[in-house]
């Protein structure tokens, strides 16, 4: 009865963080960001943003490699707004907000918005905003809903936060 406790607080727990995370309005920035994966969605929610004028520039973190051909549509598109790809150092979120903070400074981005994938949001919001002085708005695309997927981003996703609290700074 113990174990079945425990793993019922858990998911309720979790539920919040990682199922339905805190989402923020939609409102113009200086720049959308969209961290990376395999889950090409993301970046068609952020090519949706950028062409319905919520930023003058898209950047992308093309973390599967720019040589993705998958990358290409997004990365070497022509399109009304600029568009930008980089390659983490390193290939994690912490990575993606490192490169956050340095075109904040250089391009002086005040409001960006930060897409990702729906699990990730919330862990996401904690280590960019560890880089990013300015407002994030929070955009989650869709992800997988079945229970396998679910279970692997609880584990995935929470051993992410540990790795993120125990390092300070950017």
């Amino acid at each position: 009865m113990g174990l079945l406790a425990f793993l019922v607080t858990v998911v309720v727990a979790g539920l919040p963080v990682y199922v339905y995370p805190q989402v923020d309005p939609l409102r113009p920035a200086d720049a959308i960001v969209v961290l990376g994966g395999t889950a090409y969605e993301r970046f068609d929610v952020g090519l949706d943003l950028a062409e319905r004028g919520f930023a003058p520039e898209l950047v992308i973190s093309a973390s599967t490699g720019l040589d993705d051909p998958w990358m290409a549509k997004y990365c070497d598109g022509q399109f009304p707004f600029r568009v930008a790809c980089f390659e983490p150092d390193p290939w994690t979120t912490q990575g993606e907000a490192q490169e956050i903070r340095r075109r904040a400074s250089a391009e002086n981005w005040r409001h960006i918005i930060v897409v990702t994938f729906t699990p990730h949001v919330s862990r996401a919001r904690y280590i960019v905003g560890k880089c990013f002085d300015g407002e994030l708005t929070m955009v989650a695309s869709p992800s997988r809903s079945d229970l396998a997927f679910q279970a692997w981003m609880y584990l995935r996703q929470s051993a992410g936060y540990l790795k993120a609290a125990t390092e300070f700074g950017c």
